[in-house]
């Protein structure tokens, strides 16, 4: 389109698929932004999108740019809809995956069994050939006996293939040689190496991630052909971008060879967009929290940074061990608390809500479609917070009848009135989201006092203000398009790849030091190789490191991140201090110790033309024309209010007004609290101050 430059996103999650599409004029800077949403069509994800597509009436051969994110491999894992895989190791390591850890979660329960491997025993097998620690060959690979093990393979009907070998972090030699040997021997089968994949040591979470990235590569392979064949069928020309767990996209040729990457892609874009629009309003210190249909996740962003780690779990609770994936995820927490999460009583009458979602069908009570469980959506409507005859943004008749019949149930089974259950079931949704959120501030040592709360997502804006009173927290933040916030992140993303390097210094000796600068420039070199392979520009590229320390003989470490031209011999002692200052802010205290470096973390990221949103326009329309009238709304812990009703597409700049109040909009509803200030900025974003001073 001559003149225009049009970014569109879309977001799968459990419940909804999401839409942006933003467009703007380069030659007046004038941007049109529309969204959309529509339900997930699982199992069959990539129709969906297209629905939604078609639902935002986008043409898709005028678009320059496409970001995809999707909850396909975490929804695999989870439900263990993936392939038959078996794993290929060194000899001696083959029952790696069932011995795991010794730190089990509940050390006192005598009957506690350990998760079961994704490849049972009978699939995993073992090659000889070893390398020592660093690198080098102690033992010649041995490929003598495998093509009768591929038959043996064939025979029982395996898929998917992951190569783990010992010390492949160091030197990947032997896996490479394994890998090209399988392509020739089996080309058909789905194939994955841990090299490919990570570099960092630790043997059982590497093996883990292999194995979990090749138990959902086919299904995830499938899916991304579709979700390709039917965008380019549609008319798309321009690159397929994919979302990664690292808060940055990638090619989609990349994504289908490492798909777990892909674990965490649509939170991770969520909390970027936070940390991005934090920028914009000099806001960097945020608690960010994203409440969707299913889950609940929460996020620390300090000084504009979103914290990435690869100490990843998945299934990781107070009873179950989980299973690592050692890829770079967004540090965040998850809980099985949504909209869509079901209210239910135990056998001692104790009243619950979640994990257990109705999804998108059958859905809350309220959708009419024969729900019959009690949902945190159908308790916010029984209490007078979402609007019936908007429900949906007035697509769907909230079915009042079936949320009081399943009321009712509930009230007779506690002895309790229908509007206490309502009131209880939003008060437990928001302790297990307070609690969640306790995670990643107090218990990382950050004062949630000292934070804004940025929530998003379509259930964010009916709690923030709750969760915020609870922990201290003095203003909450409602993104403009708060219900289709992660899809919004996908379209200021940057093309990023993270790698690692595993080095034991002792920082003691300076030529140490100086070899392992040498070794750091070479995995840079490296890093501008592979953007420089896919046709873009070195000027394009920039490169943040991270020095991966710990005191000496600890077992864990802590990254610490070096500024521009800082080089480890000439500034260790800066870094050194830097190391010191980030522990104490961890773990409180600080050791008279040496410290040694065990390895780099290189962040490389390539600009491809993000976008930055332009202020909102300004009329002069003044505050009631914004206004829908009146409700009576229960508050749970301050009652019931008459509250103001206003028009969120119908509010501007500079607008402000106080609690009690409701804002609706067509995905989401902001629960605006009595005596709460409201401020709507540049960029048409809530500012929700509850001390009534103002922001």
């Amino acid at each position: 389109m001559d003149g225009k430059i049009i970014r569109v996103a879309t977001d799968v999650g459990g419940t909804f698929t999401d839409l942006v599409y933003f467009e703007t004029d380069t030659r007046t800077g004038q941007q049109q932004i529309r969204t959309a949403k529509v339900d997930t069509t699982a199992p069959h994800f990539a129709e969906g999108v297209l629905n939604v597509i078609q639902k935002a009436n986008v043409a898709l051969d005028a678009v320059d740019f496409l970001a995809h994110g999707t909850t396909v491999v975490i929804n695999a894992l989870t439900e263990r809809r993936g392939a038959k895989t078996a794993l290929i190791t060194t000899t001696g390591f083959r029952d790696i995956l069932e011995i795991a850890r010794a730190n089990r979660p509940d050390y006192f329960n005598l009957k506690w069994v350990k998760p079961a491997p994704f490849v049972p025993r009978y699939l995993r097998y073992e090659v000889n050939g070893r390398l020592h620690t660093d690198g080098r060959e102690r033992e010649p690979l041995d490929l003598s006996t495998l093509p009768t093990l591929l038959d043996t393979l064939r025979n029982e009907g395996v898929q998917a293939l992951a190569i783990c070998l010992l010390h492949a972090y160091a030197n990947p030699a032997h896996e490479q040689a394994l890998f090209a040997e399988v392509r020739r021997l089996w080309p058909e089968v789905s194939v994955v190496a841990s090299h490919q994949i990570t570099r960092e040591w630790r043997e059982y979470e590497r093996s883990s991630t292999t194995v979990l990235s090749a138990y959902v590569q086919p299904i995830t392979a499938r899916y991304l052909d579709q979700l390709e064949t039917g965008l380019r069928t549609a008319g798309y020309q321009a690159p397929l971008y994919i979302m990664q767990s690292n808060c940055g996209v990638d090619s989609v040729a990349h994504a289908r060879e490492t798909p777990i990457t892909m674990v965490e892609s649509g939170p991770a874009s969520g909390f970027w967009a936070a940390a991005e629009l934090g920028r914009l309003i000099d806001e960097p210190n945020l608690l960010g929290l994203d409440i969707g249909g299913t889950t609940a996740k929460c996020a620390l962003i300090q000084d504009g940074q979103v914290t990435i780690k690869t100490d990843y779990w998945i299934e990781r609770d107070s009873t179950h061990a989980g299973y690592p994936i050692m890829v770079p995820v967004v540090d965040l927490v998850e809980i099985g608390n949504g909209g869509g999460s079901i209210a239910w009583v135990d056998d001692f009458d104790k009243l619950h809500v979640g994990p257990h979602s109705a999804g998108a069908f059958p859905g809350p009570a309220a959708y009419g479609n024969g729900g019959e469980h009690i949902t945190t959506t159908d308790a916010n409507l029984a209490l007078g917070r979402i609007n019936p005859g908007y429900f949906c943004g007035g697509e769907l008749i909230a079915d009042q009848d079936s949320v009081a019949r399943g009321l009712g149930l509930l009230s007779e089974r506690l002895q309790l009135p229908p509007i206490e259950i309502a009131r209880g079931i939003v008060r437990l949704a928001n302790d297990n989201m307070v609690n969640a959120l306790k995670l990643v501030s107090l218990s990382r040592g950050h004062d949630p006092r000292e934070l804004t709360l940025m929530a998003f997502g379509g259930g964010g804006a009916m709690h923030a203000v709750a969760l915020a009173q609870e922990l201290g927290v003095k203003k909450v933040i409602i993104p403009r398009s708060a219900a289709v916030f992660s899809a919004w992140g996908m379209t200021l993303t940057d093309l990023r790849r993270d790698l690692f390097i595993n080095r034991f210094v002792d920082t003691a000796h300076p030529q140490a030091l100086a070899d392992t600068q040498c070794a750091l420039e070479a995995l840079m070199d490296s890093a501008r190789g592979q953007f420089v392979s896919e046709h873009i520009a070195p000027a394009q590229v920039q490169l943040q490191v991270y020095a991966k320390l710990r005191y000496q003989n600890q077992e864990h470490s802590v990254e610490v991140a070096l500024n521009n031209q800082e080089a480890i011999a000439e500034h260790w002692p800066a870094i050194e201090q830097r190391f010191h200052a980030l522990y104490e802010q961890h773990y409180t205290y600080r050791l008279q110790a040496p410290v040694e470096i065990i390895g780099f973390h290189l962040i490389a990221v390539a600009h491809i033309g993000t976008l930055k949103p332009e202020a909102l326009p300004v009329t002069g329309r003044a505050l009631q024309a914004a206004c829908k009238g009146q409700r009576c709304v229960d508050f749970a812990l301050e009652g019931v209010h008459q509250a103001t009703l206003y028009d969120y597409a119908q509010l501007e700049p500079h607008m402000t007004f106080f609690g009690p109040a409701i804002v609706e909009d067509s995905g989401t509803t902001v629960v605006i609290h009595p005596n709460n200030h409201v401020r709507v900025d540049h960029l048409g974003n809530l500012h929700i101050t509850l001390d009534n001073t103002g922001a």
